[in-house]
């Protein structure tokens, strides 16, 4: 009896696999441009697209196209590090920093400068210098400028500001003068107020600081405050003195870096 003939296995139809590559490729083309598209080395990137068009045949290659990255320019190494946009405010802060610290210096002069005139001329009892973060506050007590109750300005004390225009001409710094009284009312045939009283003498006193053609009448204001900023306690004498005065502001061009 003749055996019969094993049937041949039928051939498995592996066509699928053709698509199945493609997709891979596909794919890996797609995760490649996401990575790239979030590296800023575009040069990195331009690398990769070479390589991978030379390992893929026949047509357009899935990377020959505009990069989707714009070219950088590589941002320099500095000891402050960060990205480009932390780099720049840390250097603006520093740049800041150091223009504050520059002028200090500047105005610690200026202050000498003043105290020297000051002892020499006996002054250092009426006229006080401090360098704040404003800039340097030159308090004149009202007794070395003025008769009580009057703005006009002593001819004695026309000197003194003389000396104190001569050392504004340099920087042409903005200058503020303002007036202060204590809280007594005062009413006579000039003055019905404390107001006008205390606008009158900074005035007066800018009016002859700008007796100096060097300065710039455009850098200098005049301010009022009456009795309401006083430095002092008005229920003594001696505070009620300390809060007559005149303070002469010589202004910064740079302020101090603010810390949150």
């Amino acid at each position: 009896m003749a055996k019969r003939k094993k049937k041949h296995d039928e051939h498995i139809d592996e066509s699928w696999l053709i698509p199945y590559a493609d997709i891979l490729t596909l794919l890996l083309a797609l995760f490649i441009v996401l990575f790239a598209s979030s590296s800023v080395d575009s040069q990195k990137f331009q690398q990769m697209m070479n390589s991978f068009n030379s390992a893929l045949t026949g047509g357009v290659g899935v990377l020959d196209m505009p990069s989707p990255v714009d070219p950088v320019n590589p941002v320099s190494t500095s000891p402050i590090g960060g990205n480009a946009d932390i780099q720049l405010v840390e250097k603006k802060k520093y740049e800041q920093q150091m223009n504050f610290l520059q002028e200090t210096e500047k105005l610690e002069q200026l202050k000498q400068q003043l105290d020297i005139y000051l002892e020499e001329n006996s002054l250092t009892g009426k006229l006080h210098t401090k360098v704040t973060e404003a800039g340097l506050l030159i308090t004149i007590m009202d007794n070395a400028l003025f008769a009580s109750g009057s703005a006009q300005v002593r001819a004695d004390a026309k000197e003194l500001a003389s000396e104190i225009s001569k050392l504004l001409e340099p920087d042409g710094r903005r200058v503020t003068v303002s007036g202060h009284t204590d809280n007594v009312p005062i009413r006579n045939s000039q003055f019905s107020s404390n107001w006008q009283l205390s606008s009158q003498r900074a005035l007066n006193f800018m009016t002859i600081l700008l007796e100096n053609k060097k300065l710039d009448p455009r850098n200098f204001s005049a301010i009022a405050y009456g009795e309401y900023h006083p430095t002092a306690s008005n229920d003594t004498a001696e505070g009620r003195a300390k809060n007559r005065r005149v303070e002469l502001a010589i202004l910064r061009n740079f302020e101090k870096e603010k810390t949150e």
